[in-house]
């Protein structure tokens, strides 16, 4: 099985590889590594590692954390390994079918920033319309978005007044970024954490934008 486990370790050389050691004596096999990021020396890095069947993910969380200064973040399963390049990928593939733009965008950004699902909303007279999903996005209807309009990609509150109950019950941590103007925006989801990090929500931001402008929205 695969799992991702974000972890916090003190930005000096030979931490990561420590990490990598310990997680081996669990046979954890590590598969892609990607820096979330880095300052204060302090870094937080996303690793996908692949455990033997029937091994607990208890075991990454304390074979981790035995290095000294190593903290974890989140464990939580995840299919495939991690592509840092695929935001290319996505833009050409929306430029090349901008009617369904919104929709390949919605289905795409969960698999860049790792996120569980995604929606695309626009502030109305009548309340917030979902205007795109991914397939993993719940049903629920959200028809009232109080930070609509958005000036600028932010993290928002997991424990506000408008988010489902069910959200909360999965301890969804959510950030949203207006995506051409304050009035739409896209909304990510990481049902179970770990939380957005400033660095994430900055490259959710520039994305976004990139997409605006090829959409002209």
């Amino acid at each position: 099985m695969s799992f991702l486990i974000r972890v916090q370790l003190p930005d000096t050389p030979g931490t990561l590889g420590a990490v990598a050691t310990a997680l081996g004596t669990v046979g954890a096999d590590i598969l892609s590594v990607d820096v979330v990021e880095r300052g204060g020396g302090i870094a937080v890095d996303d690793l996908v590692v692949e455990i033997p069947s029937g091994r607990l993910p208890d075991a990454l969380i304390t074979a981790a954390e035995s290095v000294d200064g190593v903290e974890v973040d989140a464990v939580r399963p995840y299919a495939g390994v991690l592509d840092t390049h695929r935001e290319l990928e996505l833009v050409e593939e929306i430029a090349a079918k901008p009617a369904s733009g919104l929709e390949i965008l919605a289905e795409g950004v969960p698999r860049i920033i790792r996120a569980g699902w995604a929606v695309v909303v626009e502030h109305a007279e009548s309340g917030a319309v979902r205007l795109a999903s991914s397939n993993a996005a719940p049903e629920t209807p959200i028809t009232d978005l109080p930070w609509l309009p958005l000036e600028r990609a932010t993290i928002l509150d997991a424990e506000e007044a408008w988010i489902p109950e069910t959200w909360k019950e999965l301890g969804t941590e959510l950030a949203a970024t207006p995506l051409g103007k304050p009035g739409k925006a896209l909304l990510v989801a990481r049902p179970g954490g770990p939380n957005f990090r400033a660095a994430e929500v900055a490259r959710l931001a520039h994305f976004a934008g990139i997409v605006a402008v090829v959409l002209d929205s």
